[in-house]
């Protein structure tokens, strides 16, 4: 299975990664991919700007899944960095994994759709 990373600043921009690989997928030269795995991590700081990033990066997700896009959430949401690593680690949460897995389910529900659940 092939993938691609692409890193951004913050998790605001993570939407919008996904949304510019997928038009771009529109283009002969451009990668056309089935999903994405939204990954990253937003710690609660002193001020309310964690709440307005939590919930716009999540809506933003939410709207592109919401056109089509197979899409597995992997943004954390933590108070520290110390729950950060232990959602994160393959040994405790394993976030990112469920994260993919998640995704990798929506690609496998799309298609049976497109084919017809009776189908399969």
């Amino acid at each position: 299975m092939a993938f691609d990373v692409v890193t951004v600043p913050g998790a605001l921009e993570v939407p919008t990664a996904i949304a510019l690989a997928d038009e771009a997928g529109k283009y002969p030269t451009a990668p056309r991919y089935d999903g994405f795995v939204a990954l990253g991590c937003i710690i609660r700081g002193e001020t309310y700007h964690f709440e307005i990033v939590s919930d716009q990066s999540a809506a933003g997700l939410m709207q592109l899944g919401l056109k089509g896009l197979a899409i597995g959430n992997g943004i954390l949401t933590t108070e520290d960095e110390d729950q950060a690593w232990a959602r994160a680690r393959i040994s405790e949460g394993d976030k990112g994994g469920g994260a993919a897995r998640a995704a990798l389910d929506l690609i496998a529900l799309r298609k049976r759709l497109r084919h017809g659940l009776a189908a399969q």
